[in-house]
């Protein structure tokens, strides 16, 4: 996709395309850009302008700036210019929302705040959507509903994207995980019994819970175990099971202890009948957990609409980000109609304060993050553990797959028009559970691993 050129950039003409073929860049980018792709970068253009208008002869500009040096021009220009406002007036549809009605699953858990936000604080609404927020009881629910076309978008597990359009455990259809619902915001919880066995290499022949197959707990607690000598295929249960259902089984003795989102594992430990034995963040900090998908025809079909959709999430991202704002919204959340939760529970996962089990008052206020930028780097990582761990049977090309479905250009165009922040790559290295992972050279990752226990 063509870009605007940098106009902080003393070297380019501003009056001129950046290939030279056409009048102007707006030009340019009319010709060149291909159909479905995303509008160019707002800001960019903004600052085009603007510096335009202060510089009539680009002349000047590329003086001043070769006097002055890119950072400085831009801290002056930035304190005059009011880019972030700006930009989210441009960031208006350029055209009439394709559709308006709009159904969005999720299942009741912490994860599922974002949308749950964008409801309740009205960003739906002030982006011209009618939207109907389902609770589901289940991943596979949520994720043939999806598929059907029942749900116009969904909260789903990262993995899940992944593994519908590549036809992991379903049909294969296309799907799109346009930006992060969460990061973090789990944990592995065991039954009281188990207080002094905490050490994963005392853990043979447990039965232990997972969400769902395609799901990052998946994938982490098998490296946990792995990294301890166990073969999570051999020498454990892994039973695949709905959150509530947990609870219900590990208070029955008919489980040792699982991995979920919250508010499940807080829960436990409110009920007395668990313990937080590590927060997922302490195995991988700031990992992905679930993500606002969509099949990739809703976007392709519905442009304007899809726009909409992701300016109002991640104006529930915004707000939740701003600690202040999560006590405000835990009377919301514990509704019997969202999370149907104690309130204290709520708070304590919200909060990053909160009772072990153990006897102890934690504070890990990045226990759960709301960080939307889908990096690919992140389905990378995903990809490479379903390979190793047989879900994938051949290497399918990490990077191209990662890419087409983590929108992270949607996303980061989305996120710059309406000033946040964005980062400007797709791809960053990660430290989870003490190894890194470069993603540029995964398989090198995979042969530091070793053999399968």
């Amino acid at each position: 996709m063509s870009q605007p050129v940098d106009p902080f950039d003393p070297e380019v003409r501003l009056g001129t395309c950046s290939c030279g073929r056409h009048a102007d860049q707006a030009e340019h980018v009319a010709c060149t850009r291909q159909a479905g792709e995303p509008a160019d970068d707002t800001r960019r253009m903004l600052q085009t302008a603007v510096m335009r208008a202060m510089f009539p002869r680009d002349s000047q500009r590329r003086a001043f700036l070769r006097a002055v040096g890119r950072s400085a021009a831009m801290g002056a220009v930035a304190e005059c210019i009011p880019f972030g406002m700006l930009e989210a007036l441009a960031a208006e549809p350029a055209g009439a929302l394709e559709k308006t009605r709009l159904k969005i699953g999720y299942l009741p858990i912490t994860c599922a705040s974002p949308i749950l936000i964008a409801q309740e604080n009205g960003y739906f609404e002030q982006s011209g959507l009618n939207v109907e927020v389902l609770k589901t009881p289940g991943w596979a629910l949520v994720r043939d509903k999806t598929v059907n076309r029942d749900f116009d978008a969904a909260q789903m597990l990262a993995p899940m994207p992944l593994a519908i359009s590549l036809g992991a455990g379903s049909t294969a259809s296309p799907t799109m995980a346009a930006l992060m619902d969460n990061v973090g915001g789990s944990a592995i919880t065991l039954a009281m019994r188990h207080k002094e066995r905490r050490d994963p290499s005392q853990w043979k022949g447990f039965r232990l819970a997972i969400p769902f197959d395609y799901s990052i707990h998946n994938f982490l607690l098998r490296e946990y175990l792995a990294a301890h000598g166990l073969d999570p295929d051999r020498d454990v249960q892994l039973r695949v099971m709905a959150p509530p259902d947990m609870l219900a089984n590990l208070a029955g003795d008919n489980l040792d202890g699982f991995i979920v989102a919250e508010p499940f594992n807080q829960r436990a430990v409110y009920e007395g009948i668990g313990f937080i034995q590590t927060l997922s963040v302490d195995l991988w900090k700031g990992h992905p957990c679930c993500t606002f998908a969509m099949p990739e025809s809703f976007a392709h079909e519905n442009p304007n609409t899809y726009a909409a959709l992701l300016r109002a999430m991640l104006r529930s991202a915004q707000y939740l980000n701003v600690p202040a704002n999560r006590d405000a919204i835990v009377d919301t959340l514990a509704q019997p109609k969202y999370l149907n939760q104690p309130k204290i529970v709520v708070k304590q996962v919200l909060t990053g304060t909160f009772a072990d089990g153990l006897g102890h008052v934690r504070t890990v206020p990045d226990r759960i993050g709301f960080q939307p930028f889908p990096w690919p780097s992140m389905a990378m990582w995903i990809l490479v553990e379903m390979r190793r761990w047989g879900y994938l049977h051949r290497d399918s090309g990490y990077r191209s797959i990662a890419e087409r479905v983590f929108r992270a250009t949607d996303a980061r165009n989305a996120m710059r028009r309406l000033g946040m922040p964005a980062p400007a790559r797709d791809m960053q290295s990660y430290e989870i559970l003490g190894r890194h992972f470069d993603p540029d050279h995964p398989e090198a990752y995979v042969k530091a691993l070793g053999a399968r226990p």
